[in-house]
């Protein structure tokens, strides 16, 4: 799995869906009515700004260095702006709505006035200090800058315990993933605005691979009217898993379906031990993985080891790593496992009023390209008028990055 080693583009994603919501503030609970019972002090509202350090300044040629540096396409055409790019820690809200914090980038291009955002949600990240609000390479960070030297605002969530934010990540969790891209919005306005920018309502969104699912699930909060404000422009997801149950999931558990086994294992276990925190799927890990599995997995997903390392300890195949019993679990979901998989699909289940591109690779070898397939048919199911660019056969995972996010800008400059 040599494309797994790539810090920027660390692993590919599953997905979840944005069931289980969240609060719609992070207020403390009313005090009493008692006379002298004193009321307790409520929390700062969602997108609160906690800090914002400046972490970078470039000017339009070291911009274009940069992206070079990360992959040729990037840095065409040229950057037309210099960028500054800012570091924020933000309050957001955890998977049961209480409050949190976590960061992300926000790159503004270089000049005054109004700016329109583009909101970019990254793929899958294991260790946390390969989150563009950490690592300078990251990947979030190099699609913040890219869109900013075209001269739009990159605004690039950690999500949840990634980067600089607290406890472990809710992965597969896309109700947070949601949350945690409005709340860098928010807190995006009020930093733009700190150096005389103005950010549009209009938010263009997109994402990569975990993140393609997370935009989907960011365009429906912000056409729910989550923020009074804020309002999707246009959805350009990239190589997204929107249908884990009827897509992924089979097409990881056969091993003749086209995906890599050794990247299925990576995301699997993942998936697994995150949605244990949330769903409670099993009691002790050997009622999952095989042995001797049980007793090194669940340690290997701490947010601290590296991809590389936790690849190296996995097996080459599914059959290895679960158990038969919950590879049928997965297969014909009852219980927990059936309301974690209601709460991961569905995020293409709604009427965007705005345009919609999928961009995909049938070629995809991580991500299947049946999840495609199925964002498309709900969302014409209900009304909407998606269109899609597809790659073919010979493009592979991260491929479709390098040549989506190119793509999205074209794509959102027409529409502009």
């Amino acid at each position: 799995m040599g494309t797994m080693s790539l810090r920027r583009s660390t692993a590919a994603l599953l997905g979840t869906g944005i069931a289980l919501g969240l609060a719609a503030t992070a207020s403390s609970a009313s005090a009493g009515t008692a006379a002298g019972v004193a009321r307790p002090e409520t929390a700062p509202p969602r997108g609160t700004v906690v800090s914002a350090d400046r972490v970078a300044r470039m000017s339009a040629g070291e911009v274009r260095r940069y992206l070079a540096g990360d992959d040729p396409a990037l840095a065409r055409p040229g950057p037309r702006f210099g960028v500054d790019t800012y570091r924020v820690v933000y309050r957001t809200v955890t998977p049961q709505g209480t409050p949190a914090t976590a960061a992300g980038v926000v790159t503004l291009p270089a000049g005054h006035g109004g700016v329109r955002a583009v909101s970019f949600a990254h793929g899958t990240h294991l260790a946390r200090n390969i989150a563009g609000s950490v690592d300078a390479e990251g990947q979030s960070r190099v699609a913040a800058t890219f869109y900013a030297g075209a001269g739009y605002a990159g605004v690039a969530p950690d999500y949840l315990g990634l980067g600089l934010g607290p406890g472990p990540h809710p992965y597969m969790h896309a109700a947070t993933e949601a949350a945690a891209s409005l709340d860098l919005l928010r807190a995006a306005r009020r930093v733009a605005s700190s150096h005389r920018r103005r950010l549009e309502r209009g938010v263009l969104v997109t994402g990569f691979s975990q993140g393609g699912h997370a935009a989907m699930a960011l365009g429906r909060e912000l056409q729910r009217g989550a923020d009074p404000y804020l309002r999707p422009a246009a959805l350009a997801p990239v190589s997204g898993p929107f249908d884990l149950r009827d897509a992924q999931l089979p097409a990881s558990l056969d091993e003749d379906g086209g995906l890599d086994p050794k990247a299925s294992v990576f995301y699997l276990s993942y998936l697994f031990v995150s949605w244990n925190r949330l769903f409670h799927l099993y009691d002790s890990p050997s009622e999952v993985f095989r042995a001797p599995y049980d007793t090194s997995v669940p340690a290997l997903f701490d947010g601290r080891h590296a991809d590389e390392d936790v690849i190296t300890r996995l097996p080459a195949r599914v059959r290895d790593l679960l158990t038969p019993r919950y590879v049928h679990w997965l297969l014909h979901p009852t219980g927990p496992m059936a309301r974690a998989l209601r709460s991961a699909d569905g995020t293409c289940q709604w009427r965007p009023r705005v345009p919609v591109r999928l961009f995909a690779a049938a070629g995809d070898e991580q991500v299947a390209f049946a999840n495609t397939t199925s964002c498309l048919r709900e969302l014409r199911a209900r009304g909407a008028r998606p269109s899609v660019t597809d790659y073919g056969m010979g493009t592979g995972h991260f491929r479709s990055m390098y040549r989506g996010i190119p793509d999205t800008l074209r794509w959102f400059g027409t529409l502009e």
